[in-house]
């Protein structure tokens, strides 16, 4: 029963706060729609009396024209026709009249059935000597026209005449006719004269009071009330006018009328129930969900004690696997850091090995300079001894370029045998390419074998390693030298190609290769059992030092020998970044 009734109440809580939202927020929109309503009232009636204020101008301007004075003759009287009514079709207004002190009509640009405007409202006004306005409709055709009569001057400032200029109102409409809001204008006798509504054309408003009532005095719907300062009309007038609209007013005594408007407070009336409704889920949402979460309060309690239990024994499992599990990471940590140590030892194994085959040669390619500069010193004292100063220093010359060939050889031998530690980075291929064949050039020389090498003029930048791209095109140039060691041609071809990946081929003219799926298989070799020649690992740590730089490496059969390909992703500044 309790909870019945602080459902009760939430539920009237939720209602009471949702109508206060929706009066709040209907305050809100109606005061942003009179904001609008009074601007667009503010428009309208700055068009009307903009256009109304063209025809008072031209009365004014036409009404000393040189053309109207002294209208004796009909000749003079044809000529003052001609100009109004050339003057009337450009201004679109209905009739030009000039008038003689008694309201006769002298000239007229059409013609008019009464001959006298006597007792008219603007005339009398213009005799005055001011500008003189009123309004009203044609017996015969029915239509709302607005004259203006402005005074004519003698040379010493008598009133002599006047001109009257007919503007008809329906024209001055229909620039503004049929704009969304309804706006009409009421004279001084309370009348609609002009409106963008032709269903409130001449209705009435009787006594001063709100609202409008039609011209056969017919009772119509209509009721008036006030929101937060604001007029509402409440009526049914015709399915183009709203039926809750907010009345806005504007006085406009230079033409002598009241400019009204009635704006459709349709949206606002949405907007607001609009946002009452979201307030209300909102609430009801939240009371549900606060319901519910109350009876499932107990409920959890409940579980949680057996939740509790089954937590403490799966934590107590979970530490017992945490604890073999980390002593596996250690132990698979450790095997890796000796697999990795494995790797280098076995690279450096692979230098080394290369070192060994490059050995004899290297050491007849320092034996001989070291021979040459000895002979050269031998000479350059000789020559010192019989004051030859000129062959003794071409004798020194030729010393320094020994040493400086040696100290060449030394420091690339010293650079391929060291352990790179460094990142992989940006690296000059046509440089590595240049200090591999100088390392194998000794041995191709005392082995007979000829090289096809043509380097680019330029570097050419890749993403690598440079001492460990430089062992695997040693590795590849001494398998091709082992490959033709029974061969009559030896010649090995190095070429470099490629745009979107950098390929270099390593060809050969030996019997090429056996089993080309096997080639970089670890101890795969097809040199004689008990060779020292190498274990089959030359191949096998290139492709992996190849596959560290992101590149490829394959071999093949060609024609006349095997081929090696290695493919490297050229450097870019992206790929740096």
């Amino acid at each position: 029963m309790q909870r019945i009734w602080v459902i009760v109440g939430f539920l009237f809580a939720v209602g009471l706060l949702s109508a206060a939202v929706w009066s709040y927020g209907y305050r809100q929109a109606v005061s942003q729609l009179s904001e609008k309503a009074e601007a667009d009232l503010e428009l309208a009636a700055d068009r009307l009396s903009t256009q109304m204020q063209v025809y008072q101008e031209l009365a004014v301007l036409m009404a000393n024209h040189p053309t109207l004075r002294g209208i004796e003759t009909p000749q003079h009287r044809q000529d003052a026709e001609k100009v109004l009514l050339d003057v009337a079709d450009k201004t679109a207004a209905v009739n030009m009249m000039y008038l003689d002190l008694n309201g006769q009509i002298l000239a007229s640009a059409q013609p008019v059935a009464q001959r006298s405007m006597a007792g008219h409202p603007a005339f009398e006004r213009a005799l005055q000597g001011a500008m003189g306005s009123a309004r009203g409709v044609q017996p015969l055709s029915g239509a709302r026209i607005y004259t203006y009569a402005a005074p004519t001057f003698g040379p010493e400032g008598q009133v002599e005449g006047a001109l009257m200029v007919v503007a008809d109102v329906q024209d001055v409409e229909q620039t503004w006719r049929g704009s969304t809001e309804a706006i009409f204008f009421v004279d001084t006798d309370g009348v609609v004269f002009i409106s963008n509504r032709s269903d409130l054309l001449f209705w009435h408003r009787a006594g001063g009071q709100p609202g409008l009532m039609p011209p056969d005095d017919q009772a119509v719907e209509f009721a008036s009330s006030w929101v937060g300062g604001y007029e509402l009309w409440t009526l049914n007038w015709g399915r183009y006018l709203p039926r809750h609209a907010l009345h806005h007013t504007l006085d406009l005594p230079v033409i002598g009328m009241t400019a009204e408007v009635l704006v459709d407070v349709a949206p606002a009336r949405r907007l607001a129930g609009l946002q009452a409704a979201t307030v209300a889920a909102i609430c009801l949402a939240f009371g549900a969900l606060l319901f519910l979460a109350t009876e499932r309060r107990r409920t959890l309690a409940e579980a949680n004690t057996v939740l509790e239990s089954r937590v403490a024994k799966r934590t107590r499992d979970l530490t017992v696997a945490n604890s073999a599990l980390r002593r596996e990471v250690a132990e698979r940590q450790e095997a890796e850091a000796a697999l990795k140590q494995a790797q280098a030892d076995l690279v450096q194994a692979g230098k080394l090995s290369a070192l060994g085959q490059m050995s004899a040669g290297i050491s007849h390619e320092l034996n001989q300079p070291l021979m040459a500069i000895r002979q050269f010193a031998d000479n350059g004292t000789a020559f010192m001894t019989r004051g030859q100063g000129e062959k003794a220093g071409e004798n020194l010359g030729r010393i320094s370029e020994m040493a400086s060939r040696m100290a060449r050889i030394i420091k690339n031998l010293r650079a391929f045998a060291r352990n790179e530690s460094e990142p992989a980075g940006r690296v000059d291929l046509v440089h590595i390419l240049n200090t591999a064949v100088e390392l194998t050039e000794a041995r191709m020389r005392e082995e007979g074998a000829s090289l096809d090498w043509d380097p680019p003029a330029n570097p050419v930048y890749v993403w690598g390693g440079e001492v460990r791209l430089v062992q695997v095109f040693v590795n590849l140039i001494n398998n091709a030298l082992d490959a033709m060691e029974d061969r009559s041609r030896r010649q090995v071809t190095i070429a470099l190609s490629g745009q979107t990946r950098l390929r270099v081929s390593v060809r050969d003219t030996g019997p090429g290769i056996a089993d080309p799926d096997r080639v970089f298989e670890p101890f795969y070799t097809t040199k004689s059992v008990g060779s020292s020649d190498g274990m089959g690992l030359g191949l096998s740590i290139s492709y992996g030092l190849v596959q560290s730089f992101g590149g490829d490496i394959r071999g093949s059969n060609t024609a006349d020998g095997a081929e090696f390909t290695v493919e490297l992703d050229p450097f870019e500044k992206e790929d740096a970044a």
